[in-house]
C-alpha cells in the first residue's frame, strides 16, 4: 500500500463549489418533494416533516460520509491526496416517478396518508434491494439492454413529468418565474459565469429567493423548527404494513431502479476515466443500503450516484464537499429546517431544476447513443406519456373510484361506457389504459427491439418479444395487478411478434434482407 505524500484534507477550497452542487440540488429536490405531499395530497405535516424528511436526511447524510470514506480508501490505496469524492443525492428521476407514479395514485386509491405513506416506505425500500443486486446483475443488464431503450425512457419520463410542470410552474407567476428562469438558462444552457466563476443557477436561487421575499411571494417563518428524530419502531411497522399494498406498483419500481443502478453504474465509470478508479460494484451496494436504511427510517425516495464527477475534480473539489453535504442535509432534516426552506423558496425556483434535469435527462440520451438510434429513443419516451394522460385524466375527472374497473384483459381503465365517452368526445383514450400498466417497461422493451432492427439482430427482436410475452403473462405489464394472465391479448401480440421476427431472421441473406448502410431519415 502506498503512503499519501499529502494528506487528503478533510475541507479544502475546492470543496466550497461542491457543496454548492450537492446542497442547492438536494435541497431543491427536497422542496419538490414537500410541495408534492403538502401542497398536492394534503398530507399532514406530522408526517411530511415529522417522518418522510427525517428519514432522507439520515439516508442522504450516511450516503455522504461514506462516499468521502471511499475517496479517502482510494488516495490512501493509491498515494494520492487529490481524489474526488463521487457526488451523490436524491435520484431526481427516481423521485418523480415515485412522486407522480406510485404515491399519488396510491394516495387516491386509498384515501388515507399514513398507510399510503407505508406503501410509499415499502417501495423505496424494495427500491434500494434492487440498487443492492445491481452491484450483481447490473453489468449483465447493462450488456443485453440497448442503451438507448433505457435512456429514452428516462428521458420520455423527464420530457412529460418534468418540463411540463417546470415551464407551467414558471408561467403560473411570470413576475418571478420568467427572470429566474433567464438567469439560470443563461447559466446551466448558455455557459455563463459571474466574477470568480459564480455560477448563474446559484445566483437564480438565492437572488430568486430574495426577489420573492420582497415581492411578498414567500415568507421567512421559523414555527415549524424543532426536532424531528424518526421513530425507527413507528416506521419499521409501517414499512412491514406496506409490503401488502405496494405489489402492484412493482411494474414501475423495479423498472425504474434499473435505471438507477445503470445509471450509477455510468456515472462511476465516468469517474474512472477521469482519473478515480472506485470500485462500482462497492457504489451500487452502497446507493441500496443506504437508501433501504432511508425507508425504514421513513424515507421515500431512493439515494444514488450523480453526474457530475468530472467538474467537481476540474474545481479542486475532494472530500470535504461529500460528507459536509451531508451532514448539513442531515442537520437540516433533523431539526425541521425544511419547514423553513418550504416557507421562503417561491416554486419557481423548483420549476428551473425540473426543466434544467428534464432537458439534461432528454439531451443526454441522444448525447450518449449512435445517432442511429435516435428513433429507439424516440419511440422508448412514448409509454410514458400514457402513464402522464392517464393521471392528468382520472385525477382530473374525478371517475377513477366510481368508474374505473379491471377489464377483462387484466388492464385498469375505464368501463367501456365511459372510455367510449372520452373518445368520443376527443379525448386521446384509446390505448392509454393499456400502456399506462407498466409503461416504463414497455418503452424499455419498444426501444429496445427497435435498436435491434436498426442493428439487424431481427433473433433478438424475437427474444425481447417472446421476454415481454412472459412479463405480459405474470401481469408485469399490460395488467392492473400481478397474476396469470394465460388469454391475455398482448402475450398473445408478442408472441406472434416474436414468431414473426425469428422467421424473418432466417430468411436474411436469402429472401429477406436490408443494407448494413440503411439510413431511415
Amino acid at each position: 500500500m502506498k503512503q499519501l505524500k499529502n494528506k487528503i484534507p478533510l475541507f479544502c477550497t475546492g470543496d466550497i463549489g461542491g457543496l454548492t452542487y450537492t446542497l442547492t440540488n438536494n435541497i431543491v429536490n427536497y422542496l419538490i418533494v414537500i410541495a408534492t405531499l403538502s401542497g398536492v395530497l394534503a398530507w399532514p405535516d406530522e408526517l411530511v416533516y415529522g417522518r418522510v424528511i427525517p428519514g432522507m436526511s439520515i439516508g442522504l447524510m450516511l450516503s455522504g460520509i461514506y462516499y468521502a470514506y471511499m475517496a479517502y480508501k482510494l488516495g490512501k490505496k493509491e498515494g494520492r491526496s487529490d481524489v474526488t469524492a463521487l457526488p451523490s443525492g436524491v435520484s431526481t428521476p427516481a423521485m418523480f416517478v415515485i412522486l407522480y407514479g406510485v404515491i399519488m395514485p396510491l394516495h387516491y386509491a386509498l384515501e388515507d396518508p399514513y398507510l399510503t405513506w407505508s406503501a410509499a416506505t415499502a417501495a423505496c425500500f424494495i427500491g434500494g434491494f434492487v440498487e443492492f443486486m445491481g452491484g450483481f446483475i447490473g453489468p449483465w443488464m447493462k450488456k443485453r439492454i440497448p442503451r438507448a431503450a433505457l435512456l429514452g425512457t428516462v428521458a420520455g419520463i423527464g420530457f412529460i413529468w418534468m418540463a411540463t410542470q417546470g415551464v407551467f410552474d414558471v408561467f403560473s407567476d411570470p413576475i418571478i418565474g420568467l427572470p429566474i428562469l433567464l438567469v439560470a438558462m443563461v447559466g446551466v444552457f448558455g455557459g455563463y459565469l459571474f466574477r470568480k466563476k459564480f455560477p448563474p443557477l446559484v445566483f437564480a436561487i438565492l437572488g430568486g429567493i430574495l426577489y420573492a421575499l420582497l415581492l411578498g411571494r414567500t415568507q421567512i417563518d421559523f414555527s415549524g423548527v424543532g426536532l424531528y428524530f424518526p421513530d425507527p419502531v413507528n416506521s419499521v411497522q409501517s414499512l412491514i404494513n406496506g409490503f401488502s399494498v405496494i405489489v402492484p406498483y412493482l411494474t414501475i419500481i423495479i423498472p425504474i431502479e434499473i435505471y438507477n443502478f445503470i445509471e450509477t453504474m455510468d456515472n462511476v465509470e465516468a469517474a474512472n476515466v477521469a482519473g478515480d478508479a472506485y470500485n462500482i460494484r462497492e457504489a451500487q451496494f452502497a446507493d441500496g443500503i443506504w437508501t433501504m436504511v432511508s425507508a425504514t427510517l421513513g424515507g421515500v425516495v431512493p439515494n444514488t450516484v450523480w453526474l457530475g464527477h468530472a467538474g467537481l475534480k476540474k474545481s479542486g473539489a475532494k472530500i470535504g464537499f461529500s460528507w459536509a453535504g451531508g451532514v448539513l442535509l442531515g442537520i437540516a432534516g433533523i431539526f425541521g429546517l425544511f419547514t423553513f426552506f418550504s416557507q421562503l423558496v417561491p416554486p419557481a425556483i423548483a420549476a428551473i431544476t425540473y426543466l434544467w434535469c428534464s432537458v439534461v435527462m432528454v439531451s443526454q440520451a441522444f448525447k450518449h447513443c449512435n445517432f442511429k438510434h435516435y428513433a429507439a429513443i424516440a419511440v422508448a419516451m412514448v409509454p410514458p406519456i400514457a402513464d402522464f394522460l392517464f393521471t392528468q385524466i382520472t385525477n382530473s375527472v374525478g371517475l377513477a373510484d366510481v368508474w374505473t374497473e379491471v377489464l377483462p384483459s387484466g388492464v385498469e381503465g375505464y368501463t367501456s361506457e365511459v372510455a367510449q365517452y372520452l373518445i368520443d368526445h376527443g379525448v386521446m383514450w384509446r390505448g392509454v389504459a393499456e400502456v399506462k400498466s407498466g409503461a416504463i417497461i414497455i418503452g424499455i422493451i419498444l426501444g429496445s427491439m427497435v435498436a435491434f432492427i436498426i442493428d439487424k439482430k431481427l433473433d433478438k427482436v424475437a427474444i425481447t418479444s417472446c421476454f415481454a410475452a412472459i412479463l405480459t403473462l405474470f401481469g408485469f405489464i399490460h395488467s392492473a395487478s400481478l397474476g396469470v394472465y394465460i388469454t391475455s391479448p398482448f402475450m398473445i401480440g408478442y408472441i406472434i411478434v416474436a414468431i414473426i421476427s425469428y422467421i424473418l431472421h432466417l430468411g436474411r441473406g436469402k429472401w429477406f434482407d436490408a443494407p448494413d448502410n440503411f439510413e431511415y431519415v
